[in-house]
């Protein structure tokens, strides 16, 4: 019988709260954190207009060798790996898949995507394919990904290896119960640990970011309004008055 481990998850509160902040504002809080390398590059939307965060289910694939990966996983389905990183879905996971890049192997079908939106998840971020897509992109997920394929998950050069591990995907290194924002601009990791301080640096910038884009909307100089300078301070701090800021 296979066991696989379950992931910590972190407080729903904290996943909402980076989920309205976007890829793109908690990849360069990161940055500036000292944490650079978060993009999860290669995988792109596949359902325009989507935005989700949640914690990783992670999926390792490994280059498919028979004598590990042979006949018995067809005639079982219950050693397939892939089928088991699913059973441990809970509402708002994101399945995070190390499928080493590769195009001609789909990871998951519609049977399998129907089981992950029925128990509950969120979304699916492969570096590598899905197949079935005419079917999948009716169902109400988020789609992360390099292609789609008509091809089944070892069909061609690859095998599951891991369920719940550490993985890199798409360059990066994703621990399970990562928090994983995606939206138009891609995937990228906010470690668990980090997620309250991205928060609050994320909100240190956005305090006169809004002021900054309404002064720019006029016209304003980008060298004294973006990044906001000191010379602008003192107009900041009277907006900032007559615009307080909203509580959450």
């Amino acid at each position: 019988m296979i066991e696989t481990k379950d992931i910590v998850r972190p407080p729903r509160e904290l996943v909402e709260k980076l989920q309205a902040l976007g890829c793109a504002t908690a990849c360069s809080t990161l940055h500036h954190m000292g944490v650079r390398d978060t993009f999860i590059e290669g995988p792109v939307a596949w359902t325009p207009g989507r935005a989700v965060a949640g914690p990783a289910l992670t999926l390792q694939f490994m280059p498919k060798r028979e004598d590990l990966y042979g006949d018995g996983e067809y005639l079982d389905p219950e050693k397939q790996l892939h089928r088991h990183v699913l059973y441990h879905t809970q509402p708002g996971d994101i399945v995070v898949v190390d499928a080493r890049g590769d195009m001609r192997s789909g990871i998951f079908g519609e049977m399998m995507l129907t089981y992950f939106k029925g128990r509950g998840g969120a979304g699916v971020v492969i570096d590598g394919c899905i197949r079935d897509f005419p079917h999948a992109k009716t169902i109400d997920l988020g789609y992360w990904l390099r292609g789609v394929t008509p091809n089944f998950h070892t069909q061609t050069r690859l095998m599951p290896f891991a369920v719940n591990t550490p993985i890199a995907c798409g360059g990066v290194t994703v621990m399970p119960g990562d928090i994983i924002v995606a939206d138009d601009d891609g995937a990228c990791v906010v470690p668990a640990a980090l997620g309250w301080q991205v928060l609050e640096h994320a909100g240190t910038h956005h305090d006169w970011e809004d002021f900054s884009k309404a002064m720019l909307l006029q016209g304003g100089s980008l060298q004294r309004y973006y990044p906001l300078s000191d010379e602008a301070r003192p107009e900041y701090e009277a907006w900032r008055k007559l615009n307080p800021l909203k509580n959450g």
